[in-house]
């Protein structure tokens, strides 16, 4: 039977947030219901656990951000300063270049983690999560997030 992560190996899991494989819905990019979960969870506590904490607006909130071109601090603001999510979805879309490339974007989304050093990456994540055996399997950043979120069995 595959392994799955020592309960706590990588600290607090949120299982709430939505897969980075998820798109959003008007703009058809991967990744950015995530980000946008994340920063309500934040208005709502405050903080994320410091398992998320450490990547919150950086990471592949960041590459997301420098692939638009903005700041993923304007993306939390419009998030903490709108009443509705239709709020949230007009300013996003002020907010937005014209074309967000999503097809490029979500190419590289997919990708991240397959160089050398990626998979560097993935195979100590896997082994400190008592994973090593799911090398080779858990092939990306976003499969390596699904599978600490328990969505890769």
């Amino acid at each position: 039977m595959p392994s799955k992560p020592i309960p706590g190996s990588t600290g607090e899991v949120l299982t709430c947030l939505p897969s980075p494989y998820l798109p959003h819905p008007a703009t058809g990019l991967l990744y950015l219901p995530r980000f946008l979960a994340k920063c309500c969870y934040v208005k709502a506590h405050g903080s994320l656990p410091a398992s998320y904490a450490k990547n919150y607006k950086r990471g592949l909130d960041r590459f997301l951000c420098l692939h638009l071109g903005i700041d993923p601090a304007a993306v939390e603001k419009i998030v903490h300063e709108s009443v509705t999510e239709a709020e949230v979805e007009t300013r996003l879309q002020a907010l937005f270049p014209a074309d967000v490339r999503a097809a490029c974007w979500n190419r590289a989304l997919v990708q991240k983690g397959l160089t050398p050093s990626g998979q560097e990456f993935l195979q100590e994540a896997l082994t400190a999560m008592g994973c090593a055996d799911r090398v080779g399997e858990i092939r990306s950043v976003p499969d390596l997030i699904d599978f600490d979120e328990g969505r890769i069995e």
